[in-house]
């Protein structure tokens, strides 16, 4: 019964708008209107303007580093795009942007800051329109985006770019200068350091993930992306760039628009992985075909109070709902989204079986079949269009590229896809997750189950 209560409290606060301009604004919402036996199925309308809501996400394609379709493109080159299309294609003047956050992880950090503000001048952003850059690793540019969402529930200003940016082809991963000797005293300091590959084996090794499952992960990831792509369930979401490719022989520069993802193994077969060797460890599991493939891209997505988006007749793509990050084992640092994802969708007041879609990155196969397993999630529901192992990962674009991935998911499945889910490990033993409802899901608790009692039917079993 107290479960039932909390849980009701917490759906309560996010339907209560906290604004004072709409203190005058009946409202029939009590406890019994959750009590409709399903907690997907709450009492909500469209008059909150409290909400923070997405009106516009999009990204570029993501391609090979160092061979790919932006290994001679100035990451500055690659943000712009994604941040003129989320202004153009929304008629919002960029003037009225409050802040523009851009997740980023590999480059140094005043460099990239820069070429984030030279990025915002291409796109025509105004010199009144501040921006800064956020590092939480492989979650930057999910952090981005909920850095702007709680800045906007905080009153700092109603409209915020949350966004990500990685050239992995002008940055790689490596560290630079000494280390501190001090380590040696800490193992989970350590830990911190290990290569993300070990990390991977470790996940493998002590939850018993194997060589084939991990694979057969690998296969699908691949299969439907591929079919993604050859659907168009992409092009609603990708940008194209204008860009150049330089032949590394000739040194002669040719013009290209890149539009496609170009890491997707299209008919990649189970035999072919099998015969890929270890990476990282020479008896163990991880190999280039079941990790996240290195990447660069970029991603962008327009954020506001609803009541602003109402006002400006713009589309709701969808609600921000949770955000959270936890720490976990460095050791094991892939194991983040089973830690993180519970803890975002109990303070949606939602829980597991609510979720329609999920989008986990892919940084190793053995951590996402991990993630997978330990949570009883559905694979139907997971990464339903590839995911990193197959599409990419440019480390700090990927949480804002999941955002434009998942909600345009979300919105070509209708009223049927209600929730969806955001997470991934991060290096160094974390993990983040973010809850996200469609946009247009304003109801009068038509999807609610029928039950015999006053209880949220979850709660009462």
């Amino acid at each position: 019964m107290e479960k039932a209560i909390n849980r009701q409290k917490i759906l309560l606060h996010h339907l209560n708008p906290s604004s004072s301009n709409h203190a005058n604004q009946s409202s029939s919402l009590s406890a019994s209107a959750c009590a409709a036996g399903d907690s997907a199925a709450y009492h909500r309308t469209c008059t909150f303007g409290d909400d923070v809501v997405i009106v516009a996400a999009y990204r570029t394609a993501l391609c090979k580093s160092k061979r790919g379709g932006f290994k001679d493109t100035h990451a500055d080159d690659l943000l712009a795009p994604v941040l003129k299309a989320v202004i153009e294609r929304t008629n919002v003047n960029p003037s009225e942007v409050g802040d523009i956050v851009v997740g980023t992880v590999l480059a140094p950090g005043s460099q990239r800051a820069s070429e984030c503000r030279m990025a915002a001048f291409y796109a025509g952003f105004p010199e009144t329109v501040p921006i800064r850059t956020v590092n939480r690793q492989c979650s930057s540019g999910l952090q981005a985006v909920a850095d702007v969402a709680a800045a906007i529930r905080a009153g700092f200003y109603d409209i915020g770019i949350g966004a990500g940016l990685e050239s992995m082809t002008a940055n790689p991963m490596a560290w630079e200068g000494s280390v501190n000797p001090k380590v040696k005293m800490f193992e989970q300091a350590q830990n911190c350091l290990l290569p993300m590959g070990i990390t991977s084996e470790n996940v493998a090794h002590r939850f018993g993930v194997s060589r084939k499952e991990q694979d057969l992960a690998a296969v699908e990831s691949h299969r439907r992306a591929a079919a993604a792509t050859a659907s168009g369930r992409f092009k609603d979401e990708i940008i194209p760039v204008s860009t150049k490719i330089v032949d590394p022989k000739s040194a002669e520069e040719k013009s290209v628009t890149i539009s496609v993802d170009d890491g997707i193994r299209h008919g990649a077969k189970l035999s072919d992985l099998e015969r890929l060797k270890p990476v990282f460890k020479k008896d163990g599991t991880t190999t280039a075909g079941n990790s996240s493939q290195v990447s660069d891209g970029a991603a962008a997505v327009l954020l506001m109070k609803r009541s602003v988006a109402l006002q400006k007749g713009l589309p709701i793509l969808g609600v921000f709902r949770t955000f959270t990050a936890v720490g976990v084992d460095p050791a094991i640092m892939g194991v983040g989204p089973a830690a993180a994802i519970p803890v975002a969708v109990k303070a949606a007041g939602l829980e597991l079986d609510d979720i329609d879609l999920f989008e986990i990155n892919e940084a190793f196969a053995s951590q996402f079949v991990y993630c997978r397993n330990k949570l009883g999630l559905d694979p139907e529901k997971i990464n339903v269009n590839g995911g990193a192992m197959a599409i990419g990962h440019p480390l700090g674009a990927t949480g804002a590229r999941c955002v434009a991935t998942l909600l345009h998911e979300m919105r070509k499945r209708g009223r049927d896809c209600r929730f969806g889910v955001i997470s991934m490990c991060i290096g160094t033993g974390m993990g983040a997750a973010a809850v996200f409802e469609s946009g247009d899901c304003a109801d009068e608790l038509c999807n609610a189950r029928k039950v015999d009692d006053l209880l949220l039917s979850k709660d009462a079993r």
